[in-house]
């Protein structure tokens, strides 16, 4: 190996106090152990097949990779220069071929499925750690023939809609793979860090590769230190909600304790996706969710200053030979420098167009300048980018070149690093242009470089390093006129003001470190994660881990609220009709005779029967005041043999409020008597519901055995001796698939054998009034406990309450899910009609994203077999 990962990427200590472990010390080592799991979507080496020097064999080689400078500094940093025990868990990357010498060496190997047994990836993962220079990192293995599916979705996806580039219209199939392939990315990861994780770690996840990952490790560890930096721009509501899989990504990020972004319109954008999209409540820096509260801050990320500095201007690393043979090279001209991606939003067109604007407004300079532009391939690489680029740097040389003098020299390459801040070095200006950027380091590094020579930097004002670095001279990369404007102004600056401008800039960045942004971040995760570990937090379903407990059960129990539930919240009540998904769901459901499906709402009985009077399954209405046993056709008054007089004096009470709040209403019930506000102005709804509550309770509440009940928008009042929870009691202690005694006394647990009893028990609920169904379900389990009933394989009951919808309260429900449609999913998955990777869980995946033990993955490990049996046949012909 050439060149070390470590050797590229040394890190220099901080000159300011880092936090530390024993900071904590008092804690324990339970609380804090003292590692941090970095989390990156590659790590800072590539794998490669290369030729051996005689040319009879190819062997598996590892090299240091650039790139993401800012990122790695940091892991380095603290694998070297603090007392934290640092692990870097992260993708291997696409796999290169570099066994042509001719060919690119960037190429990624193609047309090889890339079958590595045990012993070939246990010798490159000592080959990486040996490349790293530390035994504590950890590679995440993805092998497949098409490398680049791993990525699709966060760069085909993701990554423009964060930029703010709308996609292609299509019929869904390609991205509806990727999504999966995504969802797959993110539960290798999962397992790799579950087989590493000792309690008390801190785990940072890096970028928008892995959004899905802080919800799976939740789920996992409900006490784990989890943070989050998103180094991409964020992306306002309006454009975020164009992604599908919007709320899977939304919820998947919130199962963090902390996250930052890089500066505050990102942050403020990320605030409104959870309120408008979720509907969590937020305030300027958290977001409440599910009985916790996840912080969000911004943190804008700097360089390691001390290293930059040292390899642009250190005698040992000859970066000053170069700095002098460029400006021989242009001698008496003056030299703009550009280094960027080429894609839609680094802004190379609109650099290109600004510079023609600027010779063409000042003919005076147009053999005096020259732009030097370093291009590398971007994320979202557009052959109608390249086209462009290149018609415009073929327009400008043409135009405006000679044969002594061209003015435009665009280098679509990678160069060394030694060569890049050569040319940072010698610029006498630097021009950044991008359209929509995260943080631009190349920007940081210039200034850096500049200490000397002091020439200026225009930054786009669209590029998150313009909220750092305010006193940079900033433009609009739209506006070519203006652009050419600043680039004759700087030329004409006075050294003077050039290096106030230079020393101002340079102060800022070498306040703001990727040492004290490193610091910094993890000192905010520690103190945040501390104070909100101590309140119950309810993590996203595990969808996966149900459907096995699913397969594995013989005895079902499904216990849904309908209403917010299987169907969204609609301000016409009338219209909460059931989909045909969810109807065909269910009757693959109810076909199976393991399988007891129960709706029990507050809904009145006709609603229900006109719905789902046909199919085969039991209701229960009006909060539990009436029933319908499955397959039945008999309702039941369970409320009947009670003094309901209170009813009378409830609905004067209710048109009173009626009377006051235009568009309120009144639904009578058998049973039961509900106000609805919906469709009222909220405020004024919220302000009468107020007043309304308070005049009942101190009412007939204590006049009657009635419960208040506040819902979504509406007050109900009911029989306190019938409820939800009631119902859910009665269905859970009758034999599984027995007849339904409506006049049947209490039963206990202990009167029915345990092989009557249900095995899984799925409920859930969207509404105050179902936490009557999960404390009956709770109640039920710690009962089942004290009587030693036998549990699962799981070592469980089989119990898995559900809470549907947006949440800032806690919940007795032990999970939660977003919106009726992932319920429904959730439903489709059981039942086949849903993909097993449309959600992220926790599932087994062999080293080709497969199920582990599948017939794919047996028949991969098959292949391998053979291929190696077949690669030493050959070696031992030869």
């Amino acid at each position: 190996m050439a060149a070390t990962v470590y050797e590229e990427l040394k890190a220099f200590p901080s000159s300011t106090k880092v936090v530390s472990p024993k900071d904590f010390a008092e804690l324990g080592s339970d609380k804090l152990s003292g590692r941090i799991l970095d989390v990156v979507s590659t790590l800072p080496a590539r794998i490669s097949k290369k030729k051996s020097d005689d040319g009879s064999g190819e062997y598996w080689d590892v090299d240091a990779v650039r790139g993401q400078s800012a990122l790695y500094s940091s892991l380095f940093y603290l694998r070297e220069q603090t007392e934290w025990e640092t692990h870097i868990v992260g993708w291997t990357g696409e796999l290169a071929n570099k066994t042509d010498k001719n060919s690119d060496a960037n190429t990624n190997i193609r047309d090889d499925p890339l079958y590595l047994d045990n012993e070939d990836r246990d010798d490159l993962e000592k080959k990486i750690r040996r490349a790293s220079n530390s035994e504590n990192v950890h590679p995440v293995w993805l092998l497949r023939r098409d490398q680049s599916r791993w990525r699709k979705y966060a760069e085909k996806v993701i990554w423009p809609v964060f930029h703010y580039i709308q996609g292609e219209p299509s019929d869904g199939k390609e991205e509806a793979q990727a999504w999966h392939d995504y969802v797959r990315f993110n539960e290798a990861y999962f397992q790799k860090i579950k087989s590493i994780y000792k309690p008390g770690d801190i785990i940072w996840i890096h970028d928008y590769y892995l959004l899905l990952l802080p919800q799976l490790l939740r789920m996992e560890f409900p006490d784990a230190y989890i943070g989050l930096y998103v180094h991409a721009p964020f992306p306002s509501s309006e454009y975020f909600r164009c992604i599908p899989q919007r709320v899977q990504l939304l919820d998947g990020m919130l199962g963090c304790d902390k996250i930052a972004f890089q500066n505050e319109s990102f942050q403020r954008h990320f605030l409104s996706c959870c309120a408008r999209i979720l509907g969590h409540e937020v305030t300027s820096n958290s977001v409440l969710v599910y009985g916790s509260t996840v912080s969000v801050e911004t943190l804008p990320i700097g360089i390691d200053t001390e290293k930059i500095e040292h390899d642009a201007f250190s005698p040992s690393e000859h970066v000053g030979e170069k700095v002098k043979a460029l400006r021989e090279c242009y001698p008496d001209k003056k030299i703009i420098v550009g280094r960027d991606r080429l894609d839609l939003v680094r802004g190379v067109p609109q650099k290109l167009a600004a510079f023609e604007m600027f010779l063409q407004m000042y003919p005076e300079w147009r053999d005096k300048v020259v732009l030097i532009q370093v291009s590398t391939p971007g994320y979202s690489h557009d052959k109608r980018v390249e086209k462009k680029v290149t018609d415009l740097v073929n327009l400008i040389n043409s135009r405006y070149g000679s044969l002594n003098h061209t003015p435009v020299l665009h280098y679509q390459m990678r160069i060394n690093k030694d060569e890049y801040l050569a040319l940072l070095r010698v610029a006498d200006l630097c021009l950044i242009t991008s359209v929509r950027d995260g943080m631009n380091t190349t920007s940081l590094e210039f200034v850096i470089c500049q200490k000397q020579k002091k020439s200026p930097l225009i930054l786009s004002e669209f590029t998150g390093t313009a909220s750092v670095l305010k006193d940079a001279i900033l433009v609009n990369p739209w506006d070519s006129v203006g652009i050419a404007k600043t680039i004759n102004d700087c030329f004409t600056m006075s050294h003077e003001k050039r290096a106030v401008l230079e020393d101002t800039l340079y102060k800022k960045v070498t306040s703001n470190t990727v040492q004290s942004w490193t610091s910094a971040f993890l000192e905010h995760l520690i103190d945040h994660s501390l104070k909100v570990h101590q309140a119950h937090y309810t993590p996203t379903l595990n969808r996966p881990r149900l459907y096995k407990a699913y397969q594995n059960s013989s005895r079902r129990l499904f216990l849904f609220d309908y209403d917010g539930t299987l169907t969204p919240i609609v301000k016409d009540p009338a219209a909460a009709i059931p989909s045909l998904k969810l109807i065909k769901i269910v009757e693959t459901l109810t076909a199976d005779p393991k399988n007891q499906f129960w709706i029990i709402s507050g809904r009145d009985q006709a609603f229900l029967e006109k719905w789902w009077g046909s199919l085969n399954v039991g209701l229960s209405a009006e909060h539990g005041c009436f029933m319908k046993d499955v397959g039945g056709d008999k309702w039941f008054n369970l409320a009947e043999a009670f003094d309901m007089s209170w009813q009378d004096k409830v609905e004067k009470v209710f048109e009173s409020y009626v009377e006051k709040t235009p568009n309120s209403n009144i639904e009578k019930k058998k049973v039961a008597l509900t106000w609805h506000y919906r469709r009222s102005d909220p405020e004024l709804g919220s302000f009468q519901a107020e007043r309304c509550m308070e005049e009942l309770k101190n009412g007939i509440a204590k006049e009657y055995d009635v419960e208040v009940m506040s819902g979504k928008a509406n007050i109900e009042v009911r029989p306190k001796f019938l409820n939800k929870g009631e119902i859910v009691r009665r269905l859970v202690l009758n034999p599984h698939g027995g007849k339904q005694d409506p006049y049947a006394s209490h039963t206990t647990p202990q009167q029915i054998d345990a092989s009557q009893l249900p095995d899984f028990m799925f409920c859930s609920g969207d509404d105050t009034t179902d936490e009557d169904m999960f404390r009956s379900l709770q109640n039920i389990e710690k009962q089942w406990h004290l009587d030693d009933m036998p549990k699962d394989n799981n070592g469980s009951y089989g119990i898995y309450p559900v809470l549907v919808g947006p949440a800032a309260k806690q919940t007795l429900a032990t999970a939660h899910l977003n919106v009726p449609s992932q319920l429904i999913d959730t439903l489709g998955l059981l039942t086949g009609h849903v993909s097993l990777f449309e959600s992220a869980g926790s599932v087994d995946l062999d080293d080709r994203g497969h199920v582990t033990n599948s017939e794919s993955s047996e028949r991969s490990k098959f292949r391998a077999a053979a291929l190696k049996k077949e690669s030493s046949s050959k070696s031992s012909n030869n």
